[in-house]
């Protein structure tokens, strides 16, 4: 078994398993289910994060330098021990999309705009869920439910920021940090694509208009 191999056995039953466990924990925050429902929801979470430990196992005996392959897959390790991470896995999929597939700068740029686009639907999705976890039950909490969550999530990603609601607990706050830091990343790479667009075209334009002149 080498590596290789490995990787594409294992990248869609990694993605289904991060799919149940965002799927689980969203039934746990919203649906907030009696006894039963969390030791099954417990139950649940332990399988997967045992494949993801299985699958970080098997990855580090399978490569060669193995202190080398450590240090460069930090996030690897991330989804083995931090579970609200694990979701993050579905972006790798992205690159499975034949329609990317080629090297040249259109899919490249294209490439680049569906990470975005994932990135933001990850990140807003699973902050909004982070954020109710946190703040329904903290008193004087302004976000108490999975709308006033959403809302707040996407107003902080994109940056704008209303101030309508805010969380008030340390770790509702993090979470804003962290929304916030992400924003500003995903509005720096969709304008710097777009810059690119711009950029290209206008060098097309100019060789077209180049062509022309030294037809005449």
């Amino acid at each position: 078994m080498t590596y290789e191999r490995w990787d594409r056995l294992v990248e869609w039953p990694l993605a289904a398993a991060s799919v149940v466990f965002l799927a689980v924990y969203a039934w746990l925050v919203i649906g907030r289910p009696g006894e039963a429902g969390q030791a099954l929801a417990l139950g649940v979470t332990s399988a997967v994060w045992l494949v993801f430990a299985i699958d970080y196992v098997v990855r580090l005996r399978l490569v060669p330098d193995r202190r080398r392959w450590f240090v460069r897959n930090l996030h690897l390790l991330a989804l083995v021990a931090l579970p609200f991470f694990r979701p993050l896995y579905l972006l790798r999929l992205v690159a499975l999309l034949g329609a990317l597939g080629r090297v040249t700068s259109t899919a490249f740029r294209g490439r680049v705009i569906l990470y975005v686009v994932a990135s933001t639907a990850l990140i807003v999705g699973m902050g909004s869920l982070a954020v109710l976890d946190a703040e329904q039950d903290a008193p004087g909490a302004l976000i108490t439910t999975y709308g006033d969550a959403l809302w707040w999530a996407m107003t902080t990603v994109t940056t704008v920021g209303y101030g309508d609601l805010y969380p008030v607990t340390v770790a509702g706050r993090v979470l804003a940090v962290f929304l916030m830091l992400s924003g500003v990343a995903l509005v720096g790479a969709v304008t710097a694509t777009l810059a690119s667009w711009f950029v290209e075209r206008v060098q097309l334009a100019r060789e077209a208009e180049k062509a022309a002149r030294a037809e005449s």
